[in-house]
């Protein structure tokens, strides 16, 4: 009985064990603008690598440019068309968050979605 139950796929034809690459394989995100916080480790890499791979522009919203630097070169090397800015961003600093916000608004690209 568990084995049907860790199987079964739900209403959206997904189940625990679909990754991302499966649940968003029919998806373009082409033309689109996201911001992504913490995109230099965990959910937030995971999260920038999959809609960078999906067409998306990715603004690598971090800390640690240097760690992010690792993680946009392993983005490239798995999508080379890829298109990434890395911005320094320290949510627990309002005065970062606000250089971080002036600094995206004068690039002139649209946030379409932020993460």
């Amino acid at each position: 009985m568990l084995p049907w139950i860790f199987s079964r796929k739900g209403a959206s034809g997904f189940s625990w064990a679909s990754t991302v690459d499966h649940v968003t394989a029919d998806i373009s995100a082409s033309g689109l603008t996201a911001i992504v916080t913490g995109a230099s480790s965990g959910i937030g890499a995971e999260t920038a690598r999959v809609l960078a791979a999906r067409g998306a522009h990715v603004v690598m919203a971090v800390r640690n440019l240097a760690t992010a630097e690792d993680v946009g070169q392993a983005v490239l090397a798995e999508s080379p068309a890829a298109s990434l800015d890395l911005m320094e961003l320290d949510l627990s600093s309002l005065a970062s968050v606000r250089k971080f916000a002036g600094d995206f608004d004068a690039t002139g690209l649209p946030l379409n979605i932020l993460v």
